[in-house]
């Protein structure tokens, strides 16, 4: 067999250079910069393996799983004098060799390591699989791993730590399991990611406890995110939970891999199965309603074990064994997945191969996966080879979908609730995909620093804000209130906001709307991922670096694919604008109700119409007041301006009451449209009051 070239990848939508390191690549690598431990050492053989059979996991898989665990030898090759796994030998190989529907050489590798001076073992169970496809991150090979801390003078294990997705990724991890008991890992589908399982049901994944039983992970739960205050900060299964999370397919060199004339074994069928798997991420119009649950597959036991439930038994290993492969090698990959450029680059830098776990510092020093910062000190508490944990950085935000909300007249109006599907995250300056579990995007080990974070999931348009970190420690919570909410694709128009033609230096972009509130709030930046709901009705608002403040008017045509804010700026021209203008666009809904009751033939329809028509005339003034207290300002005269601000306050407190005198006869959604944006007036206006800036 001849050394293969690795071809050069063409851009669809992501492209760029490739991992650095092994640290960036392997699978469920999550390292803190914690206190030192001590050095550790290897095992004597018979006592390795005595170990590695006591606690060799039960692994539970889908039923649509794919790539199971195997041993990579058979697929190595000579490449230059180096030993190689090649992705296109693995791949090709481990499906003529059987693959999904007879696994070959089901194989699971141990490490067992040994603290200096202290009875703390861990004993490693690492897993290759040919490949992953995962939505965030697939890639030739993939390597996951168990660590089982165990006391050697008690013989008791101490704590679990089964890996998840990347070194931004909580691990799911179980502090003092049961001492009689031994690991159960669920699967994920496509990524391998290790869920646990030690409540009764063997085959769920339980973030809480319930019925009294114990929940699967003892995480620490999320203090700084009140919509998430109880949630564990643990990966989990997320169709085990019932949450949506659809699988992508890999391409190379703009097609499919299955269509890769390097790879004659493989089709379609090899891959994860259509029914979880969306084709193009962006070509959705809608994310996807519903996608088949988790079903429990496969169960491999260890072969030493008797066990009633095991479908495939496999055998244990030294990864010692192995340590003389250099390279895990195969090109990148790309997938179709319409990203902000920024994020495309980043995906792209981590869409690529794995790395070799030998060179892992957590491969000797094991504690480095240990990403519960409460777990590794109850670990220091224990054992001095084991130093207190690091304060570190992490973002996090609870990801929402944004809908029409049934209370706004004629669909204008937004609301905010709890998305069934699952996200992609990740930061600009730390480029690792994350996937949101339960809604929650947490990206850990954050560098101090400014950052921008994008979220975007299937069907959605992205958002992207600014975000800064910094202080050892500090959770930063982004969007507003921890909250970012995602609009579908259908319902998408880009917001511009464009402050070229005004010397305010803007520095900050807030979005909200009638009903649903303060829905983004970042610092202005050069961004390609800030989307409104085309069923809303918004105001902008900008402030500049001496924190004036100004407002303007966003609703969305029913076509339009993007709206702009031209020249938007600062103080009491534009604030006063955006009263006139908000007064103004209830004013023609209510004109247009008094229409049709001067249309209707009822008998009360007078009284209904003077009511209404009185309602009309007082935002009608309104209007005439700010437009004026505008052209005051626009032409320099502040004193005036703000006598006329006055007018408009007063004006608004005569339309307070016609609304009040007129709840009869207009509709409960109208009402209620108009009470938020007398409120919105009367902001803007106190606003337009106390600016400096005309």
């Amino acid at each position: 067999m001849t050394d293969r070239e690795s071809p050069s990848t063409t851009r669809r939508t992501v492209l760029a250079g490739a991992a650095g390191g092994v640290a960036s690549s392997l699978a469920g690598c999550s390292f803190l910069e914690a206190g030192d431990d001590a050095d550790t050492a290897d095992v004597d053989d018979d006592r390795a393996l005595e170990l590695a059979e006591r606690f060799a996991p039960t692994i539970r898989f889908d039923s649509r799983e794919r790539w199971f665990p195997t041993d990579p030898r058979q697929f190595e090759r000579d490449r230059d004098g180096d030993t190689v796994v090649d992705g296109f030998d693995a791949l090709n190989g481990y499906v003529e060799a059987g693959g999904h529907e007879d696994p070959p050489e089901p194989r699971v590798f141990y490490n067992v390591r040994e603290y200096a001076e202290s009875p703390l073992t861990v004993v490693q169970f690492w897993l290759y699989s040919a490949f992953d496809q995962f939505t965030t991150n697939f890639h030739w090979h993939d390597w996951e791993v168990l660590h089982v801390f165990v006391d050697t003078d008690t013989d008791d294990p101490q704590l679990y730590v089964a890996s998840s997705h990347s070194r931004s990724v909580p691990n799911n991890e179980f502090l003092d399991p049961d001492p009689d008991g031994r690991p159960r890992v669920l699967t994920e589908l496509g990524s391998h990611s290790s869920g646990l399982s030690v409540n009764a049901n063997e085959a769920e994944f339980q973030r809480f406890p319930t019925d009294g039983d114990v929940a699967d992970v003892t995480n620490s739960v999320i203090e700084t995110l009140e919509r998430a205050a109880d949630v564990p900060l643990a990966y989990g299964l997320p169709r085990d939970e019932g949450l949506v999370l659809p699988f992508a397919v890999p391409e190379l060199d703009g097609e499919p891999v299955y269509d890769h004339d390097d790879l004659p074994a493989v089709d379609a069928d090899d891959l994860v199965p259509d029914d979880v798997t969306v084709r193009s991420f962006d070509v959705l119009s809608s994310p996807p309603a519903a996608l088949p649950a988790r079903e429990d597959g496969r169960v491999f036991e260890h072969e030493g074990r008797d066990g009633d439930d095991a479908d495939v038994t496999y055998d244990l290993a030294p990864s010692a064994e192995l340590e003389h492969i250099a390279e895990f090698a195969g090109p990148q990959l790309s997938f179709e997945f319409a990203i902000p450029k920024f994020a495309e680059d980043a995906f792209a830098s981590h869409i690529t191969t794995t790395g070799v776990p030998w060179d892992d510092p957590r491969y000797e020093q094991p504690a480095n996966d240990v990403t519960d910062p409460r777990h590794r000190g109850e670990l220091a508490e224990r054992y001095d080879a084991i130093g207190e944990p690091a304060p570190f950085n992490q973002v996090v935000a609870v990801v929402t979908d944004a809908i029409s909300d049934p209370d706004a007249p004629d669909g204008q109006g937004v609301t905010t609730e709890s998305t069934s599907v699952e996200s992609v995250a990740l930061l600009e300056s730390e480029p690792e995909a994350v996937p949101t579990f339960r809604g929650i995007a947490a990206v850990q080990n954050v560098p101090d620093g400014e950052h921008t974070l994008t979220v975007n999931g299937a069907g959605v348009a992205p958002h992207s804000e600014p975000v800064e970190t910094g202080g050892e420690g500090r959770t930063t919570v982004a969007g507003v209130d921890g909250e970012i909410p995602l609009v579908a694709r259908e319902n998408a128009v880009k917001l511009d906001v464009d402050g070229s033609g005004t010397d305010a230096d803007l520095d900050r972009v807030a979005v909200a709307d009638d009903f649903g509130g303060r829905l983004y709030d970042a610092p202005l930046s050069e961004r390609d991922g800030l989307y409104v709901h085309r069923g809303g009705a918004f105001t902008t608002e900008v402030r500049d670096a001496d924190d004036e403040v100004g407002a303007f008017r966003v609703n969305p045509d029913a076509e339009a694919s993007a709206v702009r804010v031209e020249n938007a700026t600062t103080g009491k021209t534009p604030l006063a604008t955006y009263v006139a203008d908000v007064a103004g666009e209830t004013q023609a809904q209510v004109e247009a109700l008094a229409d049709e009751i001067d249309d209707d033939d009822d008998d009360d329809g007078g009284g209904r119409e003077n009511s209404v028509g009185g309602l009309a005339r007082a935002l009608a003034a309104v209007v005439d007041a700010a437009d004026r207290a505008a052209e005051l300002a626009e032409a320099g005269d502040r004193e005036r301006a703000n006598r006329q601000l006055d007018t408009v306050l007063d004006r608004l407190s005569r339309v307070t009451d016609r609304l009040a005198a007129a709840s009869d006869a207009i509709p409960d959604d109208l009402g209620l449209a108009t009470d938020k944006r007398l409120q919105q007036a009367r902001e803007r206006t106190e606003q337009a009051k106390a600016a400096d800036r005309l």
